[in-house]
């Protein structure tokens, strides 16, 4: 480190009491631990309820990401009614709601009505008062049924082919010119329309 020229001295300070500012972490362990047991407490006060709240399977989004399937953030007003459950009843049994999404397939559609009915069908309502139990509230067997604290998964993004041979009509199909003609005749349908409309009109023309 020169000094040269008529330049601004240095004054570095190495001399910093940098140790008072040092952040440590030394409570990171008793965090784990707290942690822990704050998991063990909330398990044990949510009693036989599931763990977690049930939620849809959607698609992830953009071409490269939609194959997959995820958990979405609550199921539609339309899949509950087509379920049969009500939207403030389904806040109650650990469904979520959202108002917000719509069904843009009937797949995907179909696909959550199932997981609805299918965790339906599996749950048990436990009355508040055994002697005088609610509408919708479990009674009978189903009281002493075993229980589960893991929700429903996910089903598979995509069912896979069981092995084949190839068809003839298959090895015969030519799926590169099918494609190239239906993307030109898309292309072309309106001069086609003008064409023919044009040869309607000549045709009239010539019979009066």
């Amino acid at each position: 480190m020169g000094f040269r020229h008529n330049n601004v001295l240095h004054a570095n300070h190495f001399r910093k009491d940098w140790q008072s500012r040092v952040r440590t972490w030394f409570d990171q362990p008793g965090r784990k631990l707290r942690r822990r047991n704050a998991r063990k407490a909330k398990a044990a006060k949510l009693g036989v309820r599931p763990l977690t709240l049930l939620r849809p399977a959607v698609r992830a989004q953009t071409v490269r990401y939609n194959r997959k399937l995820r958990e979405g953030r609550g199921f539609t007003l339309a899949e509950l009614k087509e379920a049969g459950i009500g939207k403030k009843e389904a806040r109650g049994i650990g469904i979520v709601v959202d108002h917000r999404r719509r069904n843009l397939s009937e797949e995907g559609k179909a696909l959550n009505v199932e997981r609805l009915k299918a965790y339906k069908a599996r749950l048990i309502v436990f009355p508040r008062n055994s002697k005088k139990p609610k509408k919708g509230d479990s009674t009978g067997d189903d009281l002493t049924a075993p229980t589960t604290r893991e929700n429903l998964a996910l089903p598979p993004s995509f069912v896979h082919e069981e092995p084949r041979k190839i068809t003839e009509e298959e090895r015969e199909f030519e799926a590169y010119r099918t494609l190239r003609n239906e993307r030109a005749a898309a292309r072309n349908e309106g001069k086609r329309k003008v064409r023919e409309a044009k040869k309607a009109e000549e045709e009239a023309n010539k019979k009066k």
